[in-house]
């Protein structure tokens, strides 16, 4: 078996946790530490040094992959967020449920106020 998860009892080797990085060498038999999805890998250090180049010949043979993938990503939010904001303006009604008006809703700022007679003061 190479695969162990935390918490197993395991015996004399190299244990290695891939996502933490963390590497623990088990004398001669213990418990693995973790949480409960951490997975061990039991690998000797010179199977570590052997997996180095081919995790990079994966890595550069895959960039290209990622970097059309990352543009087309990038212009499809373009084009759904061109899409998607008229039609939310549009479907807006007005009600903003993070603003309260305890005090009542302002009525209109000093200088939309009309004249009681109906003329403009510009108008003579």
């Amino acid at each position: 078996m190479v695969r162990y998860t935390a918490g197993n009892k395991v015996g004399k080797g190299t244990y290695w946790n891939f996502s933490t990085g963390e590497r623990m060498d088990i004398g001669t038999e213990g418990v693995l530490p973790g949480g409960k999805g951490a997975m061990y890998f039991r690998l000797p250090a010179t199977g570590i040094v052997m997996l180095g180049p081919v995790l990079g010949l994966l890595y550069a043979a895959f960039l290209p992959f990622i970097g059309i993938a990352m543009l087309m990503k990038l212009v499809l939010q373009k084009v759904a967020s061109a899409v998607m904001v008229p039609a939310q303006r549009s479907a807006s009604f007005g009600w903003r449920p993070s603003e309260s008006y305890l005090a009542g809703k302002k009525k209109g700022a000093p200088s939309e106020k009309r004249d009681e007679g109906g003329d403009s003061p510009g108008k003579s």
